[in-house]
């Protein structure tokens, strides 16, 4: 099993940046894709971004190409998400979750384990 828990949720004005981190439990980290997801209530689990095992490949939704980066520090067992230029609609709560694919994947349903997401809201 793997546990992940955010970090860096918060509340920032509209063009401001936050860096949301996610932890893992486990030494074996690496050999995980990882992705970021939002969701706002009444709203299905929207992806943000996914990364490759090394870091080497990213992919992001195109509602945040250009403004948010995901990266990784598999010595860490982290995965960060630095968003940049925040809009009132990326008001959400962030997950990060891990699937053991050497590929990216864009659907909730290719993560086998998440976190419990971290609020970021962003005012106008």
């Amino acid at each position: 099993q793997v546990q992940l828990v955010e970090s860096g949720g918060g509340l920032v004005q509209a063009g401001g940046s936050l860096r949301l981190s996610c932890a893992a439990s486990r030494r074996t980290f690496s050999t995980y894709g990882m992705g970021w997801f939002r969701q706002v209530p009444g709203k299905e689990r929207e992806f943000v971004a996914a990364i490759s095992l090394s870091g080497g490949t990213t992919y992001y939704a195109d509602s945040v190409k250009g403004r948010f980066t995901i990266s990784r520090d598999n010595a860490k067992n982290t995965v960060y998400l630095q968003m940049n230029s925040l809009k009132p609609e990326d008001t959400a709560v962030y997950a990060c979750a891990a699937q053991p694919g050497g590929y990216l994947r864009t659907t909730p349903a290719a993560y086998r384990y998440w976190g419990q997401g971290t609020q970021v809201t962003v005012s106008s």
